[in-house]
């Protein structure tokens, strides 16, 4: 587990200041840990699937978080566990001061108003059976938040303030286009007024122009409503607008955690380093001169970790001590946390990157 130090780093300061800055934040995770057991084969025990591994983290009120990393790093697990969706085999964590973890399902029901997530799939995430008015309807009567009389008006107003017609209350999420249905799903996460929302690729699956539409959507949405952001994603462009810090995972660990202007610029992590150059670039001949395969290998598998750093086999700049011993998320520079052994050297032989454009 990180230092209290190394901890608090993850914290968005730069977008939102709150008007307290030595207030707890909204939501802190502390040394989480998502387990499961494999199916082994037969006569013999199953092997432990270690999806998250002693991540901590926290998130102040109106702030916004970027997570990144490839898939089969742990990102939706993690997202999943902070609403327990999925159950986390140990740690903590604290919304609003609160342990949801130690806390039974009973008690924990009226806090799931205050958090709330945008889930991937925008088509399966909805019940194709219900109307948008049946959809938009649930959490206000879930969390009584209305009588039925004031129902239609109060999907009338979601519908509005995500730029939908109040006409298409009687729709299905088959008659719908893929940003149609996302919008509905930030709808639905807006109805019963959180104070943190959890986004998880909220637009892999939209059009380069519906995800723009879709992205300003939900900064628009933070400026009025004050919500925080846990904005999980592969895409860096994605995280580079909407997150003001950002923190890299690999294989259930976060291995870098820096302010997005300091993370982009220099990466601190080779992983990180490798992400940023495996990113396409919006310049053509510059496309074609990259290298097509800077990260090579494939993620290992989360029940057959290497030993030692986790990225060190498929790392260019792995040595002995690599494998031996797992480097610990320490400050490189002030805000600027690293889990490498090398990562000054990384930093006194590595020109900063060459700036990319927000989507």
């Amino acid at each position: 587990m990180p230092s209290e130090p190394g901890r608090r780093q993850l914290d968005v300061r730069d977008d939102v200041r709150p008007e307290d800055p030595n207030a707890p934040p909204l939501l802190d995770v502390k040394d989480l840990h998502v387990y499961y057991r494999a199916a082994g084969r037969v006569g013999r025990r199953g092997l432990h699937v270690r999806a998250v591994d002693g991540v901590s983290l926290a998130l102040g009120r109106g702030e916004s978080l970027g997570l990144v990393g490839e898939s089969g790093s742990g990102k939706s697990t993690l997202a999943k566990s902070l609403i327990r969706l999925e159950r986390a085999t140990s740690g903590e964590i604290h919304l609003d001061g609160t342990d949801i973890l130690a806390i039974s399902e009973r008690a924990f029901v009226p806090m799931r108003r205050r958090i709330q997530m945008i889930f991937q799939d925008s088509l399966n995430s909805l019940n194709p059976r219900y109307t948008l008015a049946d959809t938009l309807a649930e959490p206000f009567m879930v969390h009584r938040l209305a009588p039925r009389r004031q129902l239609r008006d109060k999907v009338a107003e979601l519908l509005t303030s995500v730029g939908l017609s109040p006409e298409m209350m009687d729709l299905r999420a088959t008659e719908l286009s893929g940003g149609q249905r996302q919008r509905v799903n930030i709808a639905r996460a807006l109805a019963p007024t959180p104070e943190v929302i959890i986004a998880d690729e909220p637009t892999s699956s939209l059009d380069v122009s519906v995800q723009a539409q879709v992205l300003n959507l939900m900064r628009d949405l933070q400026r009025q409503m004050g919500m925080s952001y846990l904005f999980i994603s592969h895409d860096l462009g994605v995280i580079r607008r909407m997150a003001s810090q950002v923190a890299v995972m690999y294989l259930g660990k976060v291995v870098e955690a820096a302010p997005r202007d300091s993370i982009y610029a220099r990466p601190l992590h080779p992983y990180t380093r490798a992400l940023m150059m495996a990113a396409p670039r919006p310049d053509p001949r510059r496309e074609r001169q990259r290298r097509q395969a800077p990260i090579p290998g494939e993620v290992p598998s989360a029940s057959a970790q290497p030993a030692g750093c986790r990225f060190h086999p498929r790392c260019s700049m792995a040595r002995p001590v690599c494998a031996a011993e797992e480097p610990p998320l320490r400050p490189i520079e002030p805000g600027h946390w690293s889990a490498c052994h090398f990562a000054e050297e990384l930093r006194a032989n590595s020109p900063d990157l060459p700036a990319r454009p927000e989507p």
